[in-house]
């Protein structure tokens, strides 16, 4: 085992599967330089053919690597902030996500778009600041990965750049400067396998991305108070539903929370699902935390309210023990 940074986790992935497979390649602006470093040092080893610059046009990047995929290819296109994946949204929604569908399974499209998202903490403002992965989760065609620390993030991407499905890979920024244990050996994690980060028996907290980080420290804050499992779903799309009713059949009390907006958010999706199959197993009705319904402001003081911070958390989790 290995102490690796979220940044050196992906970057691990890339290399190893940019070594066993000349297929796979990575684009994306000023990735040999400038972002957030993933790509740092591949060109060195991988050359100009295998790590790509591009222009400052996100809708080239993804329509690239779509054409990329179709011929056989298999890209990893970086999107340095999530943001500006709007800029490719004809080409992932209307292109990547229904190829397959509409040649009936004739044709993959193995390709990986990650991108950065989540707010800064100095400042990013509304146009730099958002959480996206939500608005993903309702086009048919689109995996839609999430990992929150470097072991997941290393095995998810290993996986992703693999499946021949068009997969969109979220790392949030405040994630890369994170550490944590990784196996030396590889090693892949399958699609649709939820964690459970932490075990507890008085309720369950779902948390995605930067927000297990804040769901772990809580649970550890309140632990004499509280029992709480933590639930990381890992994977949006597929969703494990089976591991997150479980845990709600046995705790009885579910709290959601995820950066994304709450009007529309994933996390209204997992509670439906929970609704669905476990509402005869509820002791109080489910509750979820996100971002209000308002663009991320510059200030940070101010960012910091709009966002569920840690603070959030813990008030509701005690609020809904004491009823």
């Amino acid at each position: 085992m290995s102490e690796l940074t979220y940044i050196e986790a992906l970057r691990a992935a890339l290399r190893e599967e940019m070594r066993k497979d000349r297929d796979v390649f990575v684009m994306g602006e000023d990735i040999t330089r400038y972002g957030f470093g993933v790509c740092r040092g591949l060109l060195e080893e991988f050359g100009p053919e295998m790590v790509r610059n591009t222009p400052i046009s996100e809708a080239a990047i993804i329509g690239a690597t779509i054409g990329a995929a179709l011929r056989g290819m298999k890209p990893v296109a970086e999107i340095m902030f999530v943001d500006f994946i709007l800029m490719g949204m004809d080409q992932i929604v209307n292109q990547a996500a229904k190829m397959i569908y509409l040649s009936n399974g004739e044709l993959d499209l193995p390709l990986t778009i990650r991108a950065a998202e989540g707010t800064e903490w100095h400042g990013g403002g509304c146009q730099h600041s958002q959480t996206l992965h939500s608005l993903f989760v309702n086009i048919p065609g689109l995996k839609i990965i999430i990992p929150s620390d470097p072991y997941d993030a290393k095995g998810l991407l290993k996986t992703a750049i693999q499946d021949r499905n068009p997969v969109l890979f979220f790392e949030h920024k405040q994630l890369y400067t994170q550490k944590g244990e990784v196996p030396d050996e590889e090693y892949t994690i399958p699609f649709g396998e939820a964690a459970i980060k932490r075990e507890g028996k008085d309720i369950t907290l779902i948390a995605t991305s930067w927000m297990v980080r804040h769901a772990l420290d809580v649970a550890e804050e309140i632990k004499d108070k509280v029992s709480v499992e933590v639930i990381d779903p890992r994977t949006l799309v597929p969703l494990d539903k089976n591991t997150i009713v479980n845990s709600v059949k046995k705790t009885g009390k579910v709290l959601v929370v995820d950066e994304s907006p709450v009007t529309g958010g994933v996390q209204g999706e997992i509670i439906s699902t929970i609704m669905e199959e476990a509402f005869w197993d509820m002791e109080v009705p489910p509750k979820r935390l996100g971002s209000q319904n308002t663009p991320v402001p510059f200030s940070t003081l101010l960012e910091e309210e709009v966002i569920p911070a840690k603070e959030k958390i813990k008030k509701q989790i005690l609020e809904m023990i004491q009823v």
